[in-house]
């Protein structure tokens, strides 16, 4: 689904698709204040990445108006959305850590990891929740093994 021209977008642009994609309200448009917020950039930066997703066939934008996503730009901002939950999800219900520090680990790793990590992932989720169904708490389990281990590395036991 994705062309030439969108397979190789910038960790920036798949933030800026995210952000509209997570905006966008019923209507499905979200306005460059907003996204300047929720990126914490200046507006100046939204227009000039807007202008970019425009070329690409990602988004519609006219200078002083609403963006919304082409069909293109909505498929891919969902995949990089899913790509974050799914991140988000292990590091907090697999790993147990906290869940801002996720959110924001979860959006730098949402870039560099292809499909098949994130697949995986993703299973290993599931099955971890599969798991807990049957009575074997494997995250619970794995969060108690990593403080005992914590604990022994603030004593310098670390084996």
């Amino acid at each position: 689904m994705t062309s030439a021209k969108t397979e190789k977008l910038s960790a920036s642009l798949e933030d800026y698709l995210e952000a509209i994609f997570n905006l966008a309200d019923d209507a499905g448009q979200a306005r460059s204040k907003d996204i300047a917020t929720v990126l914490g950039v200046a507006k100046s930066s939204v227009t000039g990445a807007l202008q970019l997703l425009r070329s690409k066939g990602l988004a519609n934008y006219e200078r002083y108006g609403c963006v919304t996503l082409t069909s293109q730009g909505r498929a891919v901002a969902r995949e990089v959305a899913r790509k974050h939950d799914i991140l988000t999800s292990f590091f907090v219900d697999v790993l147990g850590v906290e869940k801002e520090t996720a959110q924001r680990a979860a959006c730098q790793a949402e870039h560099a990891l292809g499909a098949e990590i994130i697949g995986r992932l993703l299973s290993f989720v599931d099955y971890v929740a599969a798991r807990s169904q049957d009575g074997c708490d494997l995250a619970g389990e794995f969060r108690l093994f990593h403080g005992r281990r914590s604990v022994k590395r603030t004593r310098g036991q670390v084996q």
